[in-house]
């Protein structure tokens, strides 16, 4: 393990610069475990609540990020990098033409990206979010095996490495919504870094919403509400149990969610001080174990799941790097209840095995019109389909 972990270290720390790998103290005991297999070979170690099955819905989607279904049927997805350190810069369009479940054809819809990790769908036309810009791609259905030349809406974000891949989502209001991560593991960012924005369609009027947010990768709207829940990752070389990962809740414009100064519920960052007083951030509305890496979150509004699963929120923990013994590489399902979250429950596991190996990491959701729902995998280069019989 050891080993492992100095040689990831190295890695990690060419990846993110100089600058990055200054805050590594001396003796930063890190695990990472990876074990290279055919994800369908193993799906029987995924351990899932009574009535429920995990099969391959599309293998050889490499890095496989965050998803956009459009109404056609056509699934979307992002890359970043995977985890075997190449950087694919593609977006795919995977396609199911005769409705088994499974998928015939991955094509690629663009390549040579800077961490095209954000896919959204809106009036027919597919955005995608690199580093820096948002662009479109007009009446993408259509043109699967002819892509349109994209148009850049916005190339005015942070040109940041780290915390740089973005996921994007349009909201109830029309809006394109995109966060911007933290340009370093712990700092104080500036105005530009460390929150959510949102912009129209045309990639004008760029407006804050939360400020105080470290490393959101997923985020929806509660069906019923129209509230704004996201994800956040705690940050590193805390220890092993600390920080927690959030689930945080926006209930009006303006709110700071804490970061760098708090984390969770109220706990204090003493390596930065400030002048905001406890009243003037916003606490998570729940707490994860620390460096699971939740990122993408999906409320459940399918019909095929049975009632309980309604309106709460799916997790996935990206899993662990930052850990002397791995953990996360799993998902959970958050209750919601009277606009609060209450707890969660593991939904799904066995992508870290019990010699604390991983041979899989969920990243992002989305739900099929038969209510079974998919998730990406961006070390296994597959997307799952998730599935609940009677």
């Amino acid at each position: 393990m050891k080993k492992r972990a100095i040689l990831f270290q190295s890695i990690f720390c060419l990846l993110f610069s100089a600058t990055v790998s200054a805050q590594f103290p001396p003796g930063a005991e890190v695990a990472i475990n990876p074990m290279s297999v055919d994800p369908a070979t193993y799906l029987d170690r995924i351990k899932l609540p009574p009535g429920f099955k995990i099969s391959i819905y599309a293998s050889n989607v490499v890095a496989a990020r965050s998803l956009a279904l459009s109404p056609g049927g056509v699934l979307y997805v992002g890359s970043r990098w995977d985890d075997r350190n190449s950087q694919p810069g593609k977006v795919y369009a995977v396609v199911d033409k005769n409705g088994d479940y499974q998928a015939d054809e991955v094509l690629t819809i663009a390549s040579g990206l800077n961490m095209p990790n954000g896919v959204a769908l809106h009036d027919g036309d597919l955005y995608v979010a690199e580093v820096n810009r948002i662009t479109r791609y007009g009446d993408i259905d259509s043109h699967l095996t002819s892509p349109p030349a994209p148009v850049v809406i916005n190339d005015g974000y942070p040109n940041d490495f780290m915390h740089g891949w973005k996921n994007i989502a349009f909201g109830p209001d029309g809006r394109l919504y995109v966060p911007v991560g933290a340009p370093a593991n712990t700092v104080e960012p500036d105005a530009d870094h460390g929150i959510i924005t949102s912009i129209k369609p045309d990639g004008s009027d760029k407006q804050t919403l939360a400020r105080g947010v470290r490393n959101s990768v997923g985020f929806d709207w509660h069906p019923l509400t129209g509230e704004l829940w996201f994800t956040d990752n705690g940050r590193d070389l805390w220890g092993n149990n600390q920080p927690p990962d959030e689930l945080n809740h926006v209930t009006k414009a303006g709110q700071h969610f804490g970061y760098p100064y708090r984390y969770g519920k109220g706990l204090v960052d003493d390596q930065f001080k400030t002048t905001l007083t406890d009243a003037d951030f916003t606490p998570a509305a729940l707490e994860f174990p620390a460096h699971n890496a939740t990122i993408g979150m999906q409320f459940y509004t399918g019909k095929s799941f049975p009632e309980q699963y309604q309106n709460q929120a799916f997790i996935a923990a990206h899993g662990s790097w930052n850990r002397a013994e791995p953990d996360g590489y799993r998902i959970f399902v958050v209750n919601i209840k009277d606009n609060e979250a209450v707890g969660y429950d593991i939904f799904a596991s066995g992508w870290l095995t019990e010699e604390k190996k991983f041979w899989g990491r969920p990243v992002d959701f989305a739900i099929l019109p038969d209510g079974s729902l998919l998730v990406s995998d961006d070390f296994a280069n597959c997307i799952y389909r998730i599935s609940y019989e009677n």
